[in-house]
């Protein structure tokens, strides 16, 4: 016996995984769309505050149209939502992205040079709402897809 180097190692889990394996993309399309609905509405709410914003800070609300821009879309496939601003109406320039990145001044501007302000910056970079509000919800985001991967996994 001392030549026998044989052994038996068993994960759980996993039993079942001879027979046939049906998976079903509809619980996780599901699952993708609720997901996605609640960073939305997460980031929706850090850019409706009122007030002018500072940099750093969420953007904050006039008219609205930043909030009405973020979309919810989820891939054909099913395993990927993207939560992100669009353009819509009421949008000249891809506002978002002057927020996310800030807008610095034209060199040599001879405009108005006595309200130009101190810095290079026009438009200071603002906090990024959209990760955050994802960052927010990780626990409950990675809850409800684990239950539905869980659930579009079927053994036969």
């Amino acid at each position: 016996m001392a030549n026998d180097a044989s052994f038996y190692l068993h994960i759980d889990g996993f039993d079942g995984f001879d027979k046939s394996v049906d998976f079903d993309r509809k619980p996780i399309r599901k699952a993708m769309r609720s997901v996605g609905q609640l960073v939305r509405r997460d980031a929706i709410a850090y850019v409706s505050r009122g007030a002018v914003s500072k940099p750093g800070e969420y953007p904050g609300k006039r008219r609205g149209v930043l909030a009405r821009s973020i979309k919810v879309k989820v891939s054909r496939s099913g395993f990927l939502v993207r939560v992100s601003p669009q353009m819509v109406d009421g949008m000249k320039a891809f506002y978002p992205a002057f927020l996310a990145y800030g807008a610095r001044r034209r060199q040599g501007a001879k405009r108005d040079r006595r309200s130009k302000g101190a810095g290079p910056f026009r438009i200071e970079p603002r906090a990024n709402y959209m990760v955050d509000a994802k960052d927010d919800r990780a626990a409950e985001i990675q809850m409800i897809l684990s239950a539905a991967f869980a659930s579009s996994l079927r053994i036969k």
